[in-house]
């Protein structure tokens, strides 16, 4: 059973909750620079980094020494945030892909026909058991962690429910499908998780980040791909149902052209970022972020074009004729998606 429900709850994108999760508790934790101390208070919810947590200069004492509290706690602070909100965040990623499995279930007989509902290895009852056991667990979990968090999740399942469901069906019109993954992968994972780790941890206002807004953009961009790939090996149960999807209203190989250009754009546009900052923050500052990044990062720019160098080879070694190998690249995508939430805290 345990396997079934595994399968079900679609294993890339309960990974790629989990490298989203951990990478963004990662970098707010150990990578964003300490607020102003008084904002380092006792919360409500559990201990976080408190002032007597600071290493304090002593002429007597190594600086290494000094810093063996401060990692120590943000470690603690680490794991007690961690487990909780991935829990929450793994159980509303099973609601919203079993949802659209229960919705699909006709569609994936031609579409996807080895899934467990459509194989009938789960009975419908079975599945709505499961999607709604995990949509109780992610609001009871992120509800008790603070209400910021608990409205996060509540939102996400709701643009879940809305894009598999009738009536509104977001699902069977391409614009408003790839809106509302780009939407949920992008702004509402990382912004809203990064706003939620962050007023834990150090319990004042929000202050945005210098790699919050080019990593969002980032993934958002990716998740236009994500959307866009997902949809060319399934144009046949899609044309009779009537989901018009990009593949379905094109073809698939412009469908397969567009993603391509839309990722390679994210790629070159983060790259030069981080590469020429004087230029390539403008960008960021218009849509938001408060202040540029003046220091140049080689290692961050080089390694998304090297990233950049793999998408494009796999890209060019995809058979749209051939399902397999559509499979094949769409599975080294997400691993492009798990490769850039994993290098992020290594390059910056």
């Amino acid at each position: 059973m345990i396997h079934k429900i595994w399968r079900f709850a679609r294993p890339h994108t309960i990974i790629g909750s989990s490298v989203s999760v951990f990478t963004l508790l990662v970098l707010v934790v150990f990578y964003t620079p300490l607020p102003n101390t008084d904002c380092l208070i006792h919360n409500d919810y559990l201990y976080l980094l408190s002032d007597s947590s600071i290493p304090k200069s002593d002429a007597n004492m190594p600086m290494v020494v000094g810093f063996i509290p401060l990692v120590v706690e943000k470690l603690s602070v680490f794991f007690t945030l961690f487990f909780p909100s991935l829990i929450a965040c793994l159980s509303c990623n099973l609601f919203i892909t079993g949802l659209n499995q229960i919705s699909d279930i006709e569609l994936d007989k031609i579409n996807k026909p080895n899934l467990p509902l459509a194989s009938s290895e789960l009975s419908l009852k079975q599945a709505w058991t499961i999607c709604l056991v995990a949509l109780c667990l992610a609001l009871a979990i992120s509800w008790s962690i603070q209400p910021f968090f608990g409205y996060l999740i509540a939102t996400i399942a709701l643009i879940g429910t809305l894009y598999s469901m009738p009536p509104i069906r977001f699902k069977r019109y391409h614009v408003w499908a790839a809106s509302a993954i780009a939407l949920v992968r992008g702004p509402m994972v990382n912004i809203g998780l990064t706003v939620h780790f962050y007023t834990l941890v150090y319990n004042c206002s929000f202050i945005s980040p210098d790699w919050l807004f080019p990593l969002t953009l980032f993934v958002s961009a990716f998740s236009l791909g994500i959307a866009w790939f997902k949809d060319i090996p399934d144009t046949e149960g899609d044309a009779e149902f009537g989901i018009r999807t990009v593949a379905v209203i094109w073809n698939k190989t412009q469908a397969f052209r567009a993603g391509v250009t839309v990722v390679s754009l994210a790629y070159v546009l983060i790259a030069w970022h981080y590469l020429m900052p004087n230029m390539g923050s403008r960008f960021f500052i218009a849509i938001g972020e408060a202040q540029p990044i003046i220091q140049q990062n080689r290692v961050a720019g080089i390694a998304h074009l090297l990233a950049l160098l793999l998408f494009l080879w796999q890209s060019r070694r995809c058979d749209l004729n051939n399902p397999k190998s559509i499979h094949r690249f769409y599975m080294f995508y997400w691993c492009l998606f798990f490769l850039e939430y994993l290098m992020f805290p290594i390059i910056l």
